[in-house]
């Protein structure tokens, strides 16, 4: 969780919402990436999705079997698709995400009748780091727009 933590670090130095995403199996990491959606001008640029692209790039396959990914905040419907997909093994988030989270929140992908694969799920790894990131990221985003 720390290489995660240190991609969304880097995101939000960019100006990127502070989520990072790091694919391991069995101790090798297969690919790590943090938000760029800014960045791409691509609303599915989240860092789960391009860290499952690079992954399987290098895999040269569809499927990352007996991989887990770790990340820092709690996926979105469309990534907990793109990770079911992609039939990750576990998937290890550290802050839950009332507004936008799609695995414990919202629609709780990973339990409907049409999902095909579900990871093993854990959350709060690295919890209180990650939700520092983000409220100090919002914070100033507040700050300067009320300075603007």
């Amino acid at each position: 969780m720390d290489m995660a933590l240190d991609e969304a670090r880097m995101a939000g130095e960019r100006g990127e919402v502070p989520v990072g995403a790091v694919i391991v199996r069995e101790g090798a990491v297969l690919a790590r990436a943090g938000n760029r959606t800014r960045e791409y001008s691509d609303p599915t640029a989240h860092a789960e999705i391009l860290a499952l692209r690079a992954a399987c790039r290098a895999e040269a396959s569809e499927r990352l079997p007996g991989a887990n990914l770790y990340v820092t905040l709690e996926p979105c419907a469309m990534c907990a698709a793109a990770i079911s997909f992609a039939r990750i093994r576990r998937l290890y988030f550290a802050a839950g995400d009332e507004k936008g989270g799609g695995v414990i929140h919202g629609g709780r992908f990973f339990g409907q009748p049409t999902c095909h694969h579900a990871p093993e799920v854990y959350e709060g790894l690295g919890e209180r780091a990650a939700a520092q990131l983000l409220k100090d990221f919002f914070s100033l985003r507040r700050a300067a727009s009320e300075d603007g």
